[in-house]
């Protein structure tokens, strides 16, 4: 993973995701004047979509836990469990929603940092370092599309899970009983194939953010 000093994290944190920051090209030269340019500031982004799935991973195993206790339910407060299952949910659902930002701020540094660059090659008057830097322009294209792939389909296999657990959330809502937890019962299965598939999906996601990360270092 990327190394970051403290200094340099707390100015990323507080810069390239404050909802107060404003405009883009603001925020570029805030860190250039740091000396952090655009590739840095990919690099950074990338880090944090990448933890950002990571978290939401882990929420929505503990989500699924929750809505297994809820099933095996076999007397007690089942009110207080639906409490419990729903506040994993509405988590789940916050986490998802970090994911999906991260990723957008991921796209676009790179959609600036790509257009500069391309900006750049024209005023090289060494036709073979012109050349060269082209051709690394062309790899680290291609290395940011293979992890923004991963990335985009690990966020799309979110969407079922989420709506899978709201809709056993909506049921119990109106329905506390243990015939609503025998109806709930017999879809678990499914929910907890759904959540494997989509945990697969963010660890070959977090895997090729890794890969990206290190391709810039």
């Amino acid at each position: 993973m990327l190394h970051i000093t403290a200094l340099i994290r707390s100015i990323l944190s507080f810069v390239l995701f404050s909802t107060l920051a404003g405009c883009q090209t603001i925020q570029y030269q805030a860190l250039e004047a740091v000396g952090i340019e655009k590739r840095g500031i990919l690099a950074s982004r990338v880090e944090a979509a990448s933890e950002a799935q990571d978290e939401a991973g882990e929420q929505f195993q503990t989500t699924l836990e929750r809505f297994r206790s809820v099933v095996e339910f076999d007397g007690g407060d089942l009110e207080r469990a639906y409490r419990g299952l729903n506040r994993e949910y509405q988590r789940s659902v916050n986490r998802a929603g970090a994911v999906g930002n991260r990723i957008e701020a991921v796209e676009s540094v790179a959609g600036d940092l790509f257009a500069e660059w391309e900006e750049e090659l024209e005023r090289y008057s060494s036709a073979d370092l012109k050349a060269k830097s082209a051709d690394l322009l062309e790899q680290t294209r291609t290395r940011y599309s293979t992890m923004m792939q991963a990335m985009r389909r690990a966020e799309r296999s979110i969407a079922p899970v989420l709506q899978s657990f709201e809709d056993q959330v909506l049921f119990l809502k109106h329905n506390l009983n243990s015939m609503a937890v025998t109806a709930i019962r017999s879809e678990f299965g499914a929910i907890e194939s759904e959540t494997e598939a989509l945990l697969v999906a963010m660890r070959e996601s977090i895997a090729e953010a890794n890969r990206f990360i290190e391709s810039l270092e």
